[in-house]
């Protein structure tokens, strides 16, 4: 976590953004803010909180990124930083992350099946859970990791953890700015921003940010002769709308639309990470467009009202060349004595839509419980989920797969929580979430599924000050992941039609400390997890067709994931600022036996979780000069992990360094920087099948690598 004490952003973030569970501050609390920018600057609220806490107030395990090292590091999109959280890994199966491990629990994928996501992924109260690839960073206020289950807020999606995005809300005073960056990999970036008031009273601000990014993905099709089959073109803006009504009552309105078209042709047979082969290069494009609406009255004289309201509807598209190669290529070979002949292509597309409504009422200072020492809360929820995907593969111009399937989810909670003050230091929490689900899923091949279950979650936490510089905690929290359904499997599959819902129960001890006058602050949580009918996502080779996968998810036994995260902050002078993360993390499945394709028993028990590194950490420096100069360095690495719950192919460890040096004056900036400096080739994504005919499809490992190296410049101006 990185906050600088001069910078005219974070001022006026903490001047006029209202906290995200708070209502609009009055003139005088505003003015009286301003008049000690500083002190306000220091505090980091976290939004994704109920009551918008203060971070070192949260009893949890959680990173706070802020704008201004977003900016520092030059961080254009949610990759960018993925690194300098301890203990969150991602699986590189598309051409931007979508799929999160928090301390090893996440998806690697979803090449079928209905929306089911561990780690929950939200963009400005709109749930884009599984959808996280339209990740823009540019004007973003913060981004927010929640490690651990959240199911007294959040329920079904966040068995394991939170990733939370805010954008930077509208300001009382005008301000504007735009940047472009260029770079190696036929880099082109432009952005631009614009807030403050609508009406001379200021009762309506607003905010749009837009950002058009484009490069051509590193890789070059040797067969078509393009660099771009690997391309990335994404534009991405948001849109906010503040309207101070009355006195008591507030809207805040958030857009976002977002259109990723990018190219995915990323794999090759020799793994070498540079030059591709196919004749059919795929695609991974999303389209977004979203909406939240909260409106929050405190003019109730026993409570205060929130409500909020948010609709997304995102059509998303992934295929890729399944033989990674083109006919020339497999006709020049032998198979079984004759020319190869080998041809594969698979995609999907998906039309999702959601809805959500929450109301819940929180006490004001009139309607604590317990002698006025108690704060309540009490609220419910609703969602609905509607996703239509339609699949095709080919093989040998012939279809292979064909499937069109109908999926409809409604949710229904009632959750509260209990946050009473003890005295003599002490805070306690109680929280409780119960729901309901319902879900229905038709497709082509008549099937059909329809699953309901009750399912409850919450937290006890008990944290002590002891000091004014140390902040301890202790914390219990349970939560959930819904049960399912496996389609399209052949009949000897029958037994694993369906699978149960999973729990996780999360331990965790805390302390959050301020040292050498609050110009060094740390926080260490100690956790243990343990994880019952853990759902694990398998896949095994048809011995009838050699290139697909069937693929299905079942229960395994009981699982433990235990580890630690430490995070540092150091103003260690006026002009330089150092950070760190660390995260260290043991995983092992519990009893887990399946079957490979020819009928052995493969047993997992013991075994290292996939996506899972035993160590990740991260070191930022950032030094600025009194004249303007500007300069940042980190590092960030992971130890090795396995890529896949289905075979022993592992990744290697990996270190990576990034730079940026530049100038800054008060009205505009330049900036020199490199990222993965000594073109580091690190995989993120693993495969261990044969899809080679030619080798009798003996199984061998495949590996997707992350970004090489990139040079660049921005320049940006502020108005």
């Amino acid at each position: 976590m990185l906050r600088l004490r001069f910078s005219p952003i974070a001022f006026f973030v903490a001047t006029f953004a209202t906290p995200y569970s708070a209502l609009a501050d009055t003139d005088e609390q505003l003015s009286s803010r301003a008049s000690t920018p500083e002190e306000d600057m220091e505090v980091m609220v976290v939004t994704s909180d109920f009551r918008g806490a203060k971070l070192e107030d949260v009893p949890a395990s959680i990173t706070v990124i802020d704008q201004q090292q977003m900016e520092d590091e030059g961080a254009q999109h949610f990759e960018d930083i993925l690194n300098s959280v301890a203990n969150l890994n991602w699986s590189g199966g598309s051409s931007r992350p979508k799929y999160f491990q928090i301390r090893g629990v996440g998806e690697q994928e979803e090449y079928k099946g209905a929306p089911n996501s561990s780690v929950g992924y939200i963009i400005d109260d709109i749930d884009l859970s599984g959808l996280g690839m339209v990740s823009s960073l540019y004007d973003l206020q913060q981004v927010e990791v929640l490690r651990g289950p959240q199911g007294t807020q959040y329920g079904a999606n966040a068995l394991a953890g939170l990733i939370y995005l805010k954008s930077n809300d509208p300001t009382a005073v005008p301000e504007h700015g735009i940047e472009t960056s260029v770079g190696s990999d036929d880099l082109r970036t432009f952005s631009g921003y614009s807030s403050g008031p609508v009406t001379d009273s200021g009762d309506v601000l607003y905010r749009i940010s837009v950002q058009q990014h484009n490069q051509n993905g590193y890789m070059n099709n040797q067969y078509l002769g393009r660099d771009d089959t690997n391309e990335r073109d994404e534009f991405t803006g948001h849109g906010k709308l503040r309207w101070f009504a009355t006195d008591d009552l507030q809207f805040d309105l958030s857009l976002l639309f977002a259109n990723y078209n990018n190219g995915y042709d990323a794999w090759t047979l020799d793994n070498n990470g540079e030059n591709t082969l196919t004749d059919t290069p795929g695609v991974d494009e999303q389209k977004t467009s979203g909406a939240s609406l909260k409106t929050t009255y405190d003019g109730f004289e026993p409570f205060e009202l929130t409500s909020l309201t948010s609709v997304a509807k995102t059509t998303h598209t992934l295929s890729y060349d399944g033989d990674w190669a083109n006919p020339d290529y497999w006709s020049a070979r032998t198979c079984y004595g004759e020319a190869c002949d080998y041809n594969y292509f698979w995609g999907k597309t998906g039309q999702r839509q959601t809805l959500t409504q929450e109301v819940r009422l929180n006490s004001n200072d009139n309607s604590r419980l317990f002698f006025d020492s108690t704060d309540w809360l009490v609220g419910v929820y609703y969602m609905d989920l509607t996703e239509d995907n339609d699949l095709y593969s080919e093989y040998n111009t012939y279809p292979d797969e064909v499937l069109q399937s109908d999926y409809d989810a409604q949710s229904y909670a009632l959750f509260g929580q209990l946050d009473p003050d003890l005295g003599h230091g002490f805070l306690l929490s109680l929280g409780l979430r119960l729901e309901r689900r319902f879900s229905d899923y038709s497709d082509s091949n008549k099937e059909t599924f329809a699953p309901n279950e009750t399912l409850w979650g919450g937290h006890v936490s008990l944290s002590k000050a002891l000091s004014a510089n140390h902040e301890s905690y202790i914390r219990v929290a349970r939560g959930y992941k819904a049960g399912g359904f496996n389609m399209s499997l052949p009949s000897s599959f029958s037994d694993k039609t369906q699978f149960d819902s999973e729990t996780l129960y999360n331990y965790e001890i805390g302390l959050k400390s301020s040292w050498l006058e609050g110009d060094l602050s740390s926080n260490l949580a100690l956790f243990y997890m343990d994880r019952q009918n853990q759902q694990v996502s398998a896949s095994q080779q048809d011995p009838d067709n050699p290139q697909r996968f069937i693929l299905y998810t079942e229960n395994a036994n009981t699982s433990l994931n235990y580890g630690a995260e430490l995070e540092t902050n150091w103003y260690a002078t006026d002009n330089l600022v150092l950070y760190s993360s660390v995260g260290w993390l043991e995983t092992a499945y519990g009893d887990y036996v399946y079957q490979d394709k020819d009928g052995n028993d493969i047993d997992l028990s013991g075994r290292e979780l996939a996506h899972a590194p035993k160590f990740s950490y991260s070191l930022g420096a950032t030094y600025r000069t009194d004249s303007g100069w500007f300069a940042n360095v980190t590092s960030s690495g992971k130890s090795a992990f396995y890529y896949s719950d289905s075979n022993e192919s592992r990744s290697s460890a990996y270190q990576i360094y990034n730079a940026r040096i530049g100038f800054e004056a008060q009205e505009w900036a330049v900036y020199l920087w490199g990222k993965n400096l000594l073109d580091e080739q690190y995989g993120t994504r693993g495969y261990y099948f044969g899809n080679e005919p030619d080798l009798d499809w003996s199984a061998k490992q495949y590996i997707r690598y992350g970004d090489p190296r990139q040079i660049g410049l921005t320049v940006k101006m502020m108005m």
